[in-house]
């Protein structure tokens, strides 16, 4: 099961990918998210339904992804080739239009395997093999610290995986870990007694 995955380095893979320029390139993993936090976005199929819209919003929040040092790589179990012919197309046309980020191809399935999020028939709505809509943030040193999984018919919120790795950053930085709802620019909690009490005596109105 992924949720065993919190807390170990993400399973490292070696696999055709098209890069962010069109090109169909060989890709590691851990070459990939060196010294940098990596946002690993697994969806079902190219050619779909919910996945376009993932996708683009993924593309349109990059260059704020790039400034918090956040390596974007989306994988499915589409061939490079169905993933070029996908950003080929033009989002007015059904496409994903040419997305700033590493698609990867996991035509086998070994990847969606090796993370524990491959469909199985009758257990979920996705079609049998193919990627879940899962999304795993792995810090600088490529541990994984946050997993989320969703089932088919339901999108993904890219702003939500923004505050999480900004949280992250938060605690690494200040030592202080993040209470429900924290955003940017507010204040963390230090985790001890006195700490948590402070922190509830100020804020537990506005939770």
């Amino acid at each position: 099961m992924s949720a065993f995955l919190i807390g170990e380095k993400a399973p490292d893979f070696t696999a055709n990918a098209v890069m962010a320029n069109g090109d169909i390139e060989e890709f590691n993993l851990n070459d990939a998210i060196a010294n940098k936090y990596g946002l690993l976005f697994f969806y079902p199929l190219d050619f779909t339904f919910v996945c376009p819209s993932e996708l683009i919003a993924l593309g349109n929040r990059h260059d704020a992804l790039r400034n918090l040092n956040v390596q974007v790589i989306t994988v499915s179990t589409d061939s490079p080739h169905a993933h070029r012919a996908w950003r080929n197309t033009d989002p007015n046309d059904g496409g994903i239009g040419s997305v700033p980020f590493t698609m990867v191809s996991d035509i086998d399935g070994n990847i969606v395997t090796k993370y524990g999020i491959r469909a199985v028939p009758n257990r979920c709505l996705y079609d049998a093999g193919t990627a879940m809509r899962a999304t795993f943030i792995t810090d600088r040193d490529g541990v994984i610290r946050s997993l989320s999984i969703n089932d088919e018919p339901i999108g993904r919120n890219i702003d939500e995986h923004m505050r999480t790795i900004e949280a992250l950053q938060f605690f690494e930085e200040n030592g202080e870990v993040c209470p429900a709802g924290w955003n940017k620019g507010a204040s963390g909690m230090k985790n001890t007694a006195e700490g948590v009490a402070s922190y509830l005596k100020a804020n537990h109105e506005e939770l």
